[in-house]
């Protein structure tokens, strides 16, 4: 008696682990990965090595850590120095991430993905998490460059370790929120790749969420926001801090997929 071959479609976890390790090769094979880790890790240095420099300027630091967060929560702008902190990484980062989908679309790798993986949420998915993790590394070069430049500036290194801990690895939960976001904004704007990249500095200098803070002042309900969570972890953070930033990562990373997903099935993604 002859035997029936029955074929059954890879589940989700085998799906995604593939894509996973497309992307991950993808990026570790690519100069565009490192070239950032370098802006990264340069972009503090830049900062606290040329502000001041000159002869009665005073500097814009005078500790080392206000490079890597303020020391509360700020959203309304009151002074624009405050603001020159590891939030930039989520600037570059989003350049970044347009770079790395736009090649997607101009290799035609796209075309070929879709043609033999009918799953939009697997590419959605797994281009957020492999683009949050780059960001979570360049969080990381920023830190160590920051370390470097306040040793070679002769700035002050008092702080609190605990909340200096708590609010690094904040920031780098937020890049999973912030990751989600720029491959929306690039799924929105994929044949245009000079919008997308603006598009992606645009939101991420948070002048929307600034903006706000200007009319509600500095108002813990904009935690709820991306850039309001990422300027919620700061020098005075604690665990309650890790844990907003954690819930509100994890949801705009939910409701972003799953609009990215629904554009991908619903438009031509050519």
């Amino acid at each position: 008696m002859a035997r029936e071959l029955q074929f059954e479609s890879p589940s989700f976890g085998k799906r995604l682990k593939g894509m996973l390790g497309v992307d991950f090769y993808r990026l570790f094979h690519t100069p565009m990965y490192y070239i950032f880790l370098a802006i990264a890790a340069i972009i503090p240095a830049m900062i606290l090595g040329t502000t001041g420099s000159a002869e009665g300027v005073e500097p814009l630091y005078t500790n080392t850590w206000n490079i890597i967060a303020a020391n509360t929560p700020i959203y309304a702008v009151s002074d624009m120095g405050q603001y020159a902190n590891m939030n930039m990484v989520f600037i570059f980062g989003g350049i970044m991430v347009s770079i790395f989908i736009g090649h997607d679309y101009k290799s035609g790798y796209v075309k070929q993905l879709f043609t033999t993986h009918a799953k939009k949420q697997d590419y959605m998915l797994s281009k957020t998490l492999s683009c949050a993790f780059a960001m979570a590394c360049m969080c990381v070069t920023y830190t160590l460059g920051g370390a470097v430049a306040g040793l070679l500036a002769g700035t002050s290194f008092k702080v609190r370790v605990s909340s200096l801990i708590l609010a690094i690895v904040s920031k780098m939960i937020m890049s999973l929120g912030w990751a989600s976001l720029y491959t929306f904004l690039n799924i929105i704007f994929r044949r245009y790749f000079g919008i997308s990249i603006v598009s992606s500095f645009f939101f991420g200098t948070g002048i929307l969420i600034i903006g706000a803070g200007m009319i509600v002042g500095n108002s813990p309900i904009l935690n709820i926001f991306l850039y309001g969570s990422s300027v919620y972890a700061c020098l005075s953070s604690n665990l309650v801090t890790l844990l907003v930033c954690l819930a509100v990562s994890v949801v705009w990373a939910v409701v972003y997929n799953l609009l990215g997903t629904r554009i991908l099935s619903k438009c031509d993604v050519y």
